[in-house]
């Protein structure tokens, strides 16, 4: 696991009519890097689709991918779907954490198959309700193909095998010090400094942006301080390994200040001094984009791993990735592209509503990553890295 593995042989030849792979947002923050891979995959054709033809038409003569001129937030989604003869719908539009699943039952409509990078958990959680509706088309419907789930839980079901019980996991992620989306900060406030739901029975109540935990990743990242979040994996992961007592998300960005500032801007919130911290987004942003420039570009995940062996004796383990230059922004956009590439091949044949857990192996999403400076290594841990 210390390495990619160029897997050409693997993967399959795709052969006949193109597989169209319709990509909404896509010349925005994942959508574009989602787009520039699925464009190259050999029998693959990629739509760039958003509400500026401008942007999306500049994007699709790089690539060599098509327009769709579509606005989510009109009638008619099913129509403009359909017409382009896709298969596949790629919803990277987000944020995701507000938003009902009109955008995946538009695809169904339109006979597609349906995969989003949301990482909200109601949304992740609500695909569900669509499951009927998607085996009786003979479609796919997932939500979370991004870090979390579908990274995090195929770490998880690559180590489970080496534990007699798991009794708790620990996820997370530290981005660049790139400004985020204002829409997603905007999700991030949503719940800062508001109680997180509770992830397992030896769980106390966690509240968004507090719990500071500092994790010393590989070099160059090095420690970086993190705060609870509310993911998906918190309720799913505990449904999947049923012994797993306590689950932990944790999740920061590159400079040890927006920590800070997320950290105080979360305690008027929780003593509710200040009723609603989301119209803060905007000049958070304006703030994090003149900080972009101190930061390193590095990034990372761990995903930590506490129980016993088959022996008895305690085991812990830390799996990491660590990537540079920027490179981090692919990680989130690898399920989605793994996802494509195995449903245009035929290899996935997994049908119905669900959430983006057990479709895709380790080496699935890290195959995605060959070739960019991202690496992932395993270690066991001992506990003193993270404190």
């Amino acid at each position: 696991m210390a390495t990619f593995r160029e897997s050409q042989a693997r993967r399959g030849t795709l052969a006949g009519k193109a597989f169209g792979v319709v990509v909404l947002g896509g010349y925005g923050h994942f959508g574009r890097l989602i787009v520039e891979r699925i464009a190259r995959i050999e029998g693959c054709e990629a739509w760039v689709a958003g509400r500026d033809p401008d942007r999306a038409a500049a994007l699709a003569a790089r690539c060599g991918a098509r327009v769709l001129h579509v606005d989510l937030r009109e009638p008619g989604l099913a129509e403009r779907l359909r017409s382009t003869g896709a298969a596949l719908v790629i919803h990277a539009a987000g944020p995701f954490q507000h938003l009902d699943l009109g955008v995946a039952e538009a695809a169904l409509d339109a006979g597609m198959h349906y995969i989003d990078l949301a990482d909200g958990r109601a949304h992740v959680l609500g695909i569900d309700t669509l499951d009927a509706r998607a085996r009786a088309l003979d479609r796919l419907a997932c939500s979370g193909a991004s870090s979390v789930p579908a990274l995090s839980g195929a770490v998880v079901d690559a180590l489970r095998p080496r534990f007699a019980r798991l009794q708790s996991v620990h996820v997370g992620i530290t981005a660049s010090a790139q400004a985020p989306g204002r829409a997603t900060l905007a999700s991030v406030l949503s719940w800062c400094g508001r109680p997180l739901p509770r992830s397992g029975p030896g769980v106390g109540v966690a509240h968004g942006l507090q719990g500071p935990v500092r994790h010393v990743f590989p070099a160059p990242l090095g420690a970086r301080w993190l705060l609870d979040c509310d993911v998906p994996d918190l309720a799913l992961l505990p449904r999947r390994h049923p012994d797993l007592t306590t689950v932990r998300f944790s999740a920061g960005l590159g400079l040890d200040v927006y920590q800070l500032g997320g950290w105080l801007l979360s305690w008027p919130v929780r003593l509710g001094l200040l009723p609603d911290p989301v119209p803060l987004a905007g000049p958070m942003q304006a703030i994090a984009r003149r900080l972009a420039p101190l930061g390193d570009g590095c990034s990372g995940m761990f995903v930590s791993l506490s129980g016993s062996d088959h022996d008895g004796r305690p085991l812990s383990l830390c799996w990491e990735l660590v990537a540079e230059h920027e490179h981090g922004l692919y990680v989130p956009c690898a399920a989605s592209i793994a996802l494509a590439r195995r449903l245009a091949s035929g290899q996935l044949q997994a049908r119905g509503a669900m959430p983006c857990v057990g479709l895709l192996g380790l080496d699935d999403v890290l195959d995605e990553l060959a070739g960019l400076s991202v690496r992932a290594a395993l270690r066991e841990d001992t506990g003193a890295t993270t404190r």
